[in-house]
């Protein structure tokens, strides 16, 4: 076998070479407790899975539960393994692939957001360029000086991926993103 065909560690490479990559959100309620993030990280990591965002919350103080969103990328077959190896880390009390279910209701996606900080130095007609820009994003501005802004931009990340494009040529100096937050639309719960 030639050393570029090898298996490198990842799940990935064994993978039905017709199978497409697919991005997925998946939604995982734990135990707030110590060591449950490392855990599921840890799965990802050992196994050679990426992920793309990551977001982790308490989400019942009274259960002590906290909600992992994470997305990743993969085949069918490794994404169903993924959630299978989830569901069997003790602490898990849930794994859902919201993807999939906004599939099975007739969506394309769940709802998803996140929140970004941008920062953008400039002054001048870039300044101005940019403040009109951020009115049209509906970005708010959270802390100006005369040669500085930054701006709070919330939506989904692709308005915000835009947002940073546009803002690169007018003085952009810094990101800082949250990952994405993502729930099914409908009454009926995670």
């Amino acid at each position: 076998m030639n050393a570029h065909l090898q298996p490198t560690g990842s799940a990935y490479f064994i993978s039905k070479e017709t199978e497409l990559s697919e991005s997925h959100t998946l939604s995982v309620l734990v135990s707030n407790e110590p060591g449950v993030l490392a855990r599921v990280i840890g799965l990802f990591s050992g196994r050679g899975y990426n992920i793309e965002s990551l977001t982790v919350s308490e989400t019942e103080h009274k259960s002590h539960l906290s909600r992992i969103t994470i997305v990743t990328r993969g085949t069918p077959h490794v994404l169903e393994q993924i959630k299978t190896q989830l569901d069997r880390i003790v602490p898990v009390h849930r794994v859902v692939d919201l993807t999939v279910r906004a599939h099975e209701m007739g969506q394309e996606r769940p709802i998803e957001r996140e929140l970004g900080l941008i920062k953008v130095a400039g002054n001048g007609e870039h300044r101005v360029e940019a403040l009109r820009l951020a009115d049209a994003f509906r970005a708010k501005v959270i802390d100006a000086t005369t040669d500085h802004f930054v701006f709070e931009i919330t939506g989904k990340p692709s308005k915000i991926d835009q947002f940073i494009a546009i803002m690169q040529p007018l003085g952009l100096i810094e990101v800082c993103r949250t990952g994405i937050a993502a729930m099914n639309r409908g009454a009926q719960g995670m």
